[in-house]
């Protein structure tokens, strides 16, 4: 059976870590502040905020909810980003995602690049996924580092290994597999068009995935001895809480595998955290 990547364990030793940054830096005369928007009343999006704010909370981070209603224009929620990125007293600007269709359309890309690549906490920004690419320092996206914590508590060395991503999003598949690479791996990024997916897999030392598609990876497609990273939440008709990965199965043959929910959920915010400390360090040259 499979060790269990405890998301929850792993989480609250980064959470105390930040805890530590934030209370040198108050003691310093320092103040860590961090704004969420939020565009309508999606509920999923709402106990998503909750979550940061309370976490926030407990490790002593400022935080502020800035909400608009779903009939909004694109110009006013344009100019609340350009408002708090231009705000010296927030250190992290943080767009909730999904952003009602009606409000941004296609413009997605160019709202999130209003945010100040200094203050971009969730990595989103050309300036800070351009950097990654190069391997240079700039806020990663919080999930691609806690995936990357996640394996790195069961295999401390990624040189040479085989890791398959599978998803390209632009908010977990490309990052994470930008990042696995930048750390030695050899990765290979599937996705929905990819022919003969198990084809792909069965070779992997470690395989990633982030589809939404409730237990696409079955057992079938995973070779034993591999670290298998679910990062999907699916909830099924009869209102359970699964990942992207058939976890009775697979955890027979993995050697680690991460559960869902309590495996990269709490590792997201965790780092979300982490980034908006190290935003401000950066900001204050300290």
């Amino acid at each position: 059976m499979a060790q269990i990547i405890d998301g929850k364990a792993l989480a609250a030793t980064v959470r105390a870590e930040v805890a530590t940054e934030v209370q040198q830096i108050k003691a310093q005369g320092g103040v860590v502040r961090f704004a969420a928007v939020l565009v309508g009343e999606d509920p999923a999006s709402q106990i998503y905020v909750r979550n940061k704010q309370r976490a926030c909370e407990k490790v002593g981070i400022e935080f502020e909810l800035h909400t608009l209603p779903a009939t909004c224009h694109f110009d006013e929620l344009a100019n609340l980003i350009r408002r708090l990125s231009a705000d010296e007293k927030i250190n992290g600007v943080l767009l909730q995602l999904p952003v009602p269709p009606t409000v941004v359309g296609d413009r997605l890309t160019e709202l999130l690049n209003l945010i100040d690549p200094r203050k971009d906490v969730d990595g989103l920004t050309f300036t800070n996924l351009g950097r990654l690419a190069d391997g240079a320092d700039g806020l990663i996206p919080c999930t691609a580092q806690g995936i990357l914590y996640a394996i790195h508590s069961v295999c401390p060395d990624l040189t040479g290994k085989n890791v398959v991503m599978i998803g390209r999003s632009r908010i977990v598949g490309r990052p994470t597999s930008l990042l696995l690479t930048n750390h030695h791996a050899t990765v290979t990024v599937c996705h929905s068009r990819t022919r003969d997916l198990a084809a792909c897999t069965r070779g992997a030392d470690i395989i990633v995935v982030a589809t939404g598609c409730a237990h696409l990876l079955k057992a079938s497609m995973v070779k034993p001895g591999a670290i298998v990273i679910d990062v999907g939440i699916n909830r099924l008709a009869d209102g359970k809480l699964v990942g992207d990965v058939d976890f009775i199965n697979v955890e027979k043959i993995a050697t680690a595998i991460t559960p869902v929910p309590g495996g990269i959920g709490p590792l997201t915010i965790a780092f979300l955290l982490k980034n908006i400390v190290v935003a401000y360090r950066r900001q204050h040259g300290c």
